[in-house]
């Protein structure tokens, strides 16, 4: 086993280890139901802020945003400027009255402001699909991790992250997985901050710089096209090839012309020193001087697409199910604020450090260009700039804080996603029946437990695919939908009395759809061009606006289904925390 794949499996054992003793604490404490849906809403902000941190900073954050600013340039910092923003909106719209409503779910929440079994049944459904949105490219970010640290195969990688989050919320909830999510924050922000501080002083004594040309292979290096890939030459060069090129059999140096060439199966492009990087089609083949100016990443009509993604992350943000879940287990509203205070904090000084290792991957492994498998970029980066023992053990602890993200966010999305499960057949199981909505404790966690393992298991089968999509990508969908729904959803019920439950119905389905046709076409559809494009690739714009003027005429069109204890509901959202005593929705 060479010194990059023991120091990989080390630091998984290591964090799958700890993961389960740090769970284990809270394992001992489980005993209500409370304990876990919500840690019986008694975490403190500063833990309860590290371990947003640990379950919001995903294989995006820590994987994604360094591999998009290598792909597409400065624009691409508005994800992680976003990430933060966005609950900076959560902080001044939501955060207080949704910990005052009682609810545990989104669906709780909806049930209590509009009384109505049919709208909760959609945020169900909602609430289910970005949690799985979600959920997908966790894990396959995991098989990429231990795929290029160990050369395990992709499949396993996932597996791992499944089992050791079955076992920590299954054991004890949201009370369990809350001391793993804080201890794992720290890891993964110390696991970007060391190599980020060392390879930028690596990159300071050696005086390099980013040029304005076409990016060029740093060292001699060969890289192996996986699949069948359309390339993009930028000039005209000589490459040594072993494989097919455009359907024709080569082995040695190739004179390939500027432009789009095929590349077989399993073809191998061994790059000299200085060579110009071929680019694979679905990545820009810009210039660094290009990359490095504001829009110009390359993709088409980058205005539009830079302001929906604003749009998408900051509002996605409230709709998140495995966000909001968390200001239900601070002991009030005040605690609720003040944990999203802490929060910006954290994430301010977290994202920092990929932006920086994005930038220093334009420069040295550029190489990832070829294959598109930008993900791959702070994995690649310590042993291609520290060379040997050094390079090996920064990798493993990359490694380490890898997994650490895969873990603590595929932990809060199962308990989300589980809650409204369990829930939810509970409910409709008791209605068939005939009988309340009360049943045994012990009912309820058996219930709690089998709707997780659903939860982590078909996302986990949908993973399997090789994705096209980049983790960070994969999650702005998710946000996309997130934003066209829960976030009108959650506007109007906490601040307009006069929503309905037609109205927010009809908003619901309309936003859902129509965003969720755009993730399907983006993901299994192929790239379309032009403004369809560009519209489908980032739906934000349109399908929130959208949403917000169909929920609002609708409820304007139905004044009559105002439901009638609408003045004591918004009380309760809006009053100080003594006069709004909260229920136990479960």
């Amino acid at each position: 086993m060479s010194g990059t794949a023991l120091a990989g499996s080390v630091a998984v054992g290591v964090v799958v280890a700890g993961t389960l003793v740090a769970g284990s604490v809270g394992v001992r404490r489980a005993r209500t139901t409370g304990d876990f849906y919500v840690a019986s809403r008694s975490v403190s902000p500063r833990r309860n802020a590290a371990a947003i941190g640990g379950e919001y900073l995903s294989a995006a954050s820590f994987l994604g945003i360094a591999g998009l600013i290598l792909a597409y340039g400065v624009d691409m910092i508005w994800y992680p400027v976003c990430y933060t923003a966005g609950y900076l909106v959560l902080l001044a719209v939501a955060a207080a009255p949704l910990r005052r409503s009682g609810a545990y779910t989104l669906p709780d929440f909806a049930q209590t402001r509009l009384r109505s079994p049919a709208v909760r049944t959609a945020s169900s459904v909602l609430v289910v699909l970005i949690g799985w949105l979600y959920l997908v490219p966790q894990l396959q970010g995991a098989g990429l991790t231990l795929r290029a640290q160990t050369g395990a195969p992709h499949w396993l990688g996932g597996l791992v992250v499944c089992c050791v989050v079955v076992t920590a919320v299954v054991m004890g909830g949201m009370r369990s997985i809350t001391f793993a999510q804080a201890l794992q924050f720290w890891l993964k922000f110390l696991a970007l901050l060391v190599p980020a501080l060392v390879l930028l002083g690596v990159w300071l004594h050696r005086g390099d710089t980013l040029g304005g040309g076409h990016p060029t292979a740093e060292q001699r290096v060969s890289v192996q096209v996986p699949g069948s890939e359309t390339v993009r030459v930028p000039v005209a060069e000589t490459l040594r090839v072993r494989g097919s090129v455009d359907g024709h059999p080569v082995d040695g140096p190739v004179a390939l012309t500027a432009g789009e060439h095929r590349l077989g199966v399993d073809t191998t492009v061994t790059l000299a020193r200085g060579d110009v990087i071929p680019v694979v089609s679905r990545l820009p083949a810009q210039t660094t001087a290009s990359w490095r100016a504001p829009l110009g990443s390359g993709v088409e009509h980058p205005l539009y697409a830079t302001l929906s993604l604003i749009l998408a992350i900051c509002l996605g943000t409230m709709g998140l199910p495995h966000v909001l879940v968390r200001f239900y287990t601070n002991p009030d509203g005040r605690d609720a604020r003040r944990t999203t205070l802490v929060v910006l904090a954290l994430l301010s000084a977290f994202y920092v450090l990929p932006a920086v290792l994005g930038a220093l991957g334009r420069r040295y492994t550029p190489d990832l260009l070829l294959t598109g498998n930008t993900d791959a970029t702070v994995l690649t980066l310590p042993e291609r700039m520290l060379p040997g023992t050094p390079g090996v053990l920064l990798g493993g602890l990359v490694t380490a804080g890898a997994f650490a993200a895969f873990l603590s966010t595929a932990s809060g999305l199962s308990v989300s996603v589980a809650g409204v499960l369990s829930q939810d057949v509970r409910h409709l199981r008791n209605r068939l029946r005939g009988r309340g909505t009360t049943d045994p404790r012990a009912e309820r966690i058996r219930g709690f437990r089998v709707a997780a393992v659903v939860a982590i298991a078909v996302p986990y089968l949908a993973s399997l695919p090789n994705p096209q999509l980049g983790v960070a990508t994969a999650v702005g969908l998710a946000f996309a939908v997130a934003a066209s729904t829960f976030c009108p959803l959650l506007v109007l019920g906490v601040w307009w009395r006069r929503l309905t439950p037609p109205g927010a119905l009809v908003g619901l389905v309309v936003g859902g759809s129509l965003a969720t046709a755009a993730v399907l076409v983006q993901v299994l559809g192929g790239a379309v061009d032009g403004w369809p494009g560009a519209l489908l690739d980032q739906p934000a714009a349109w399908a929130v606006p959208l949403t917000f003027v169909v929920m609002v005429v609708g409820s304007l069109l139905t004044p009559h289904h105002v439901p009638v204890s609408v003045r004591a509901i918004m009380l309760r959202l809006h009053a100080p925390e003594l006069l709004a005593a909260e229920r136990d929705p479960v």
